[in-house]
């Protein structure tokens, strides 16, 4: 849950309407969920690059297998160029939102990422016999929300006793007296 101080250490970007498929771009935004904003964006590469894939979990009917899934737990993944370009545009919006607040940069990492459907676009397909058919396309909202990683708190050194309910004392002490009389 975000507190009042993170609010203030978070950046966001987000696009509207953006022609790229929806799921393509969903199945992006859930892999790069987590990581820092360096590590997100040398994946995205990455993943133009062929080198590293998206693996699909949701929407992976007829999505082909590739050995690169195997590094996420997953056997479908698919290399989905045109999603990874529009997420990179927004992390490199966040990133620019970030030097204006004045936030680290290399702390950034992305706490939240959602992709919503938006309205198909109509265009028309030519069949055979004269008929026509729908030729629709499936944009999508994209929103991040990229935070300052927490720094860790060192552990305390020595926890202290657990109390003793009233029973569990007599249990003890019981238990104590028979170690003692064997």
């Amino acid at each position: 849950m975000l507190n009042s101080d993170s609010i203030i250490a978070a950046v966001k970007a987000r696009g509207s309407y953006l022609r790229v498929h929806f799921k393509n771009t969903r199945e992006t935004a859930a892999a790069i969920k987590g990581l820092t904003l360096k590590k997100a964006v040398q994946y995205l590469e990455a993943v133009k690059d062929h080198k590293r894939c998206v693996p699909f979990r949701r929407f992976s009917g007829g999505v082909g297998r590739t050995a690169q899934a195997k590094e996420f737990g997953a056997t479908q993944g698919r290399w989905p160029v045109k999603s990874v370009e529009f997420v990179l545009g927004l992390l490199k919006n966040a990133e620019s939102n970030a030097e204006v607040k004045g936030l680290s940069i290399d702390d950034l990492v992305v706490r939240h990422v959602q992709v919503n459907q938006a309205p198909p676009q109509r265009r028309r397909t030519y069949r055979a016999h004269g008929r026509i058919n729908p030729y629709m396309s499936h944009p999508c909202h994209v929103e991040l929300t990229l935070v300052e990683a927490e720094k860790e708190v060192p552990r305390a050194e020595a926890a202290p006793a657990a109390r003793l309910t009233k029973k569990r004392a007599i249990q003890l002490a019981n238990k104590a007296v028979k170690v003692n009389r064997a």
